[in-house]
Formats: structure tokens, C-alpha cells, sequence
């Protein structure tokens, strides 16, 4: 289970890499660590190192090699997802792995994390609650050699308690609360990341034992597949999917007072603005001067396209020098994304901004929705491409079939 984050953008990898051997990835993973993970704040050089050898091409669907150094989640299959590349070092650094640290993951997926954690840790244990996912990862983490990584299916929930206690407990899945039993399985001392909320509105929390009692630093906003199993079926509020919305269309709530907007997440190149909003006192202002960056804030919702038929889509739009990307699928504008129900995208749709309006100005379009939808991500983005994308009002409303 990982990690239901996409970027809309990413750097192309040349087709022919798919055929050949695995060395010859290693430029566009040392690319992606340079331009997508060193460059977006990440530090730490055991973790930096980490990513740069970690062949991701070995943990994606063969399908899905070309985009195996994009920073994006990509569909395993089991409606399940690998999480992008920087939210992968940002939750290693996060809880700052040391080697002699025992560490417990939830949500294994297809390893990927857990083989990035395996050189800088003495032991990884990981639990997946799919099983036929857990065991062909099991096979893949043994072929290549990560025999510190031990592998279990089972509910996460439950945690692992023969191995207790653990140093540090890594989750890529999102619970609505943490966990009791992984709490008790916290060594003294001992960081807990995860990512909690509602499905479509989750925070990274760090959690800290000292005492027996946690402490929370409340971090960035992310997007998670769900904890399922006994979480799942405890959880209090439950996305409408024939209600799909945005939530803080308006950019006004920032909880953290750190410039990035609640509820959006994988801000990139974006920030919020005080006065001379088109509604409300605050817009959100996305900037990029390097062609081909990411520069976006994206917000996921519930949708069933049994029910809903199409997406009114609207929002007030400034901008200024905008100027393309270099990749013909890098668009600037509103992009909504639609997945299916094993999270595999099956279309998109762009509202796009009015070039050089340096007045607010009202975009709306109504997009129709693919059958097989049952999820979508909302994207601000300038797509790769370069100069100034405002935006505020951000509107989403379903119209039933």
C-alpha cells in the first residue's frame, strides 16, 4: 500500500531504456534525484545516496518502465500504487534512519520503501495486508538481495508484535486515527510517521515517545491509499463519491502559518498570497522560471462515474508570461485526472488559463467522466512550463447521469 500521490509533470525517459539493462537506468535515477529530491528540500546524504541506487525500475509494473524515474505514483495492480520518488525520501529522512535502528513498515506494496530503508537501517520488517502482493514482493525483495528486509502478510493495524519494540514505524497507508497497537510497539525514544486523516484530506504527523506518551509535529499534506482491514472499518468520516468536491477552493486556511495551503498537497513552487484575492483574502500564486520544474498543488476526491456524468469545473485565473513546457503532455491550467478502481488513470481533461490576463479572470468547463471512474485528482499546475499561474475560487461540482 503506498502512496496515492501523482505528479501531474515529469521528466521523459528515452523508450529505449525499457529494453536494455539495468545499468543503464542509472542516469535518469541519479537525474531524478537531482531534479526532483535534492532540489525540492530533501538533504540528508545517506538518504540522497539511498534513492540514487535503489533500482526503481525492479518494483514497477513491466508496463510501467518508461515512467519508473518519473517523480509519480505508478498502479502494482491490486489497487494499490507506488508512491512517488520524493514522498519516498521524504518519509525516510523524516524519521531519520540510523543503522541500528529496527524499523517497522506499514504497507509494504512493492517494496520500494522498504528497500530504500534496507542500507541505512540494521532491519526492516513490513506487513502487507494483500497477500498475493505481499508474497510476490517477499520474492522480488529476496531476488534482489535485501535480506534485511523481512516480509509479512497480515493487517498492519496489528502491527508486528513478536519483533517489538521498534525504533521507528514508517506508514504509507492512511488510518483515520494511529493505531493503538503500534503505539505499544514504539521503542522509548522512538518516531512514528504517518499519514492521518480523512480519505481525501490527510497530514504527515511525526509522533515522538518520550515517557511512554507520544508527541506530534503536524507536517505537510499528502494523499495515501487507505489503512484497510480493522482501521478501515473503525473509520468515522467516509468520502460521498456522488458528492465529489473540493475543499479550500478559496486558499484561506493555512493551519501550519507556513505559506502552503490546508488540504492541498504536493505543493510545489507555489505559495499563498495575502490581499487582492478574487474572492476572500487569499490566492494562491504559483511561479517557475526553470522549464520542465514542477510547479503545481494537487487535491484528490471521490467520484463514481456510474452516477455522476460529468464535472463543472471552475475557478478565477490570473496569469502572466506564461510560456509552455518542453514535453507536449505538460499543460498549464486546471488538469483533472480520473482512475479507476485499481487506481490505473483512464483519462484527463484540462480547463485551460487565459494567456497574459493580469485581471481575475472566470474559467469554467464541464468535463465528462469516464464510467470506470471512481477517484480523481484536481491539479493547479503551470505543467513544465515557465512564468506566473494565480488562482483562487477552485470549484468542483458533479452533475448525476
Amino acid at each position: 500500500m503506498s502512496a496515492r500521490l501523482l505528479c501531474v509533470l515529469a521528466v521523459a525517459i528515452p523508450s529505449t531504456a525499457c529494453a536494455q539493462t539495468r545499468d543503464t537506468f542509472e542516469p535518469a535515477r541519479h537525474r531524478m534525484v537531482d531534479e526532483f529530491i535534492a532540489a525540492e528540500g530533501v538533504k540528508d546524504e545517506r538518504v540522497l545516496e539511498a534513492m540514487r541506487t535503489t533500482p526503481r525500475h525492479e518494483f514497477v509494473l513491466p508496463g510501467e518502465l518508461r515512467n519508473a524515474y518519473h517523480d509519480a505514483a505508478l498502479p502494482i495492480g491490486n489497487a494499490q500504487t507506488i508512491s512517488p520518488p520524493f514522498v519516498v525520501a521524504y518519509m525516510t529522512e523524516s524519521i531519520e534512519p540510523q543503522p541500528t535502528d529496527k524499523v517497522l513498515e506499514i504497507g509494504t506494496g512493492s517494496g520500494y520503501q522498504a528497500a530504500v530503508l534496507s542500507p541505512l537501517v540494521k532491519d526492516v520488517y513490513t506487513i502487507e495486508i494483500v497477500d498475493a502482493l505481499a508474497r510476490g514482493t517477499e520474492k522480488r525483495l529476496k531476488r534482489l538481495r535485501y535480506d534485511n528486509v523481512h516480509v509479512k502478510s497480515g493487517d498492519g493495524y496489528q502491527g508486528w508484535p513478536e519483533h517489538a519494540p521498534f525504533d521507528k514505524i514508517i506508514v504509507t497507508c492512511s488510518p483515520e486515527k494511529v493505531p493503538t497497537p503500534l503505539i505499544e510497539q514504539l521503542a522509548e525514544g522512538g518516531k512514528l510517521l504517518i499519514p492521518l486523516g480523512e480519505r481525501y484530506q490527510q497530514v504527515f504527523y511525526l509522533f515522538e515517545k518520550r515517557d511512554g506518551r507520544l508527541s506530534a509535529s503536524k507536517l505537510v499534506p499528502t494523499l495515501f491509499v487507505p489503512m484497510t482491514g480493522v482501521s478501515e472499518e473503525r473509520r468515522s468520516v467516509k468520502p460521498d463519491p456522488l458528492r465529489p468536491q473540493i475543499v479550500n477552493g478559496g486558499f484561506e486556511e493555512d493551519s501550519n502559518d507556513d505559506g502552503r495551503p490546508d488540504g492541498w498537497h504536493y505543493v510545489r513552487q507555489a505559495t499563498l498570497m495575502d490581499g487582492d484575492a478574487a474572492g476572500g483574502r487569499r490566492s494562491l500564486s504559483i511561479e517557475n522560471s526553470d522549464a520542465g520544474r514542477l510547479a503545481q498543488g494537487l487535491q484528490g476526491f471521490a467520484v463514481d462515474g456510474r452516477k455522476i456524468a460529468a464535472l463543472n469545473v471552475s475557478a478565477a485565473l490570473r496569469t502572466t508570461d506564461l510560456k509552455p513546457g518542453p514535453n507536449r503532455n505538460e499543460r498549464a491550467g486546471l488538469v483533472v485526472l480520473f482512475f479507476d478502481q485499481n487506481r490505473r488513470t483512464i483519462g484527463s481533461a484540462l480547463v485551460p488559463p487565459p494567456l497574459d490576463a493580469h485581471e481575475w479572470t472566470s474559467r469554467t468547463r464541464l468535463i465528462p467522466i469516464p464510467a470506470a471512474t471512481r477517484e480523481g485528482i484536481l491539479a493547479v499546475t503551470l505543467g513544465g512550463g515557465t512564468g506566473k499561474l494565480e488562482v483562487d475560487e477552485v470549484s468542483l461540482i458533479g452533475v448525476p447521469r
